[in-house]
Parts: C-alpha cells; structure tokens; sequence
C-alpha cells in the first residue's frame, strides 16, 4: 500500500464532470494497492495518517497532527502509484492490484479515516477525476506500508 499524502489549504475532486467534492486544511491522500496488500496495512496506514504530525504549533514547529487542527482528508484512489517506468518508455501497471482486490481496501481505508474522527471526501475508485489541490509548505511524504 502506498500513499502519497500531501498537505493542503484546499483541494477537490471533481469526477467525470460532476459537481466537485473537496475539503479545507488537511490532507490529499492518493492511495494505491498492490496484489499482496492486507487490510492489516489498512489500519496501519490509518492510523499513520490519522496520527501523523505534519501541521504548525504555536513555535511554528509541525507539531500538531490533523484532529489538532480540524482538518479532514479527501482521498483519491491512483493504481498508477505502482506504474513501473524502470523499462522502456510506457510504464507497466502489473503491480498495482486489480479492482476485485483494491476496491474492497479503499472502501475499508476512508472507513477506518472516519472511525478516527476525520472528516473524509473522496474520489471515485475507476473513474476518470480531475483533482486540484492547494499544497502547503509544501509539504508531501511518500507513506509505504509493505507485507
């Protein structure tokens, strides 16, 4: 499993036209699975994101983690975060899992965000989206869990 957490003043996600869905300060995750993945890693990863103090104290230190500052999270799903480039020019995509596996451990990931207190907003796992984020700092941390 392999996020991509990025913090933000604002981002939304916008999915095959429709009305965008966003969220103030907090975190843009883009989340990927691979064939291996655990719902174990799920949690964990939950708890990592849920846990992870990234945001500004009054000295100016990160310091505080998102419930300390009311943040919520707006989660993307992206299998390319296992895209392979290491040959060729056209990266190969075999690693990431395929939706019968990755779609039951994103459902379960935003609902583990929310059995922590975050607000969540999300994408759409599949569709075609458009996702527009302000980044702040900025900030963005490579988050890997492995089996």
């Amino acid at each position: 499993m392999r996020v991509i957490l990025q913090r933000v003043k604002r981002a939304s996600v916008s999915i095959e036209g429709g009305p965008p869905r966003g969220i103030a300060q907090g975190f843009c995750l883009l989340v990927g699975f691979t064939h291996a993945d655990t719902m174990d890693q799920v949690i964990w990863m939950a708890d990592k994101v849920a846990g992870l103090r990234v945001f500004a104290d009054a000295e100016g230190k990160m310091n505080l983690a998102l419930g300390e500052v009311g943040g919520s999270v707006l989660v993307v799903s992206q299998f390319t975060l296992y895209g392979d480039a290491a040959k060729g020019r056209r990266p190969s995509f075999i690693d990431a899992a395929r939706p019968d596996v990755a779609v039951p451990l994103y459902q379960r990931f935003l609902s583990e965000l929310g059995l922590r207190g975050i607000p969540v907003e999300s994408g759409e796992f599949g569709a075609d989206m458009q996702v527009e984020i302000q980044n702040d700092g900025p900030v963005t941390i490579l988050l890997e869990r492995v089996p």
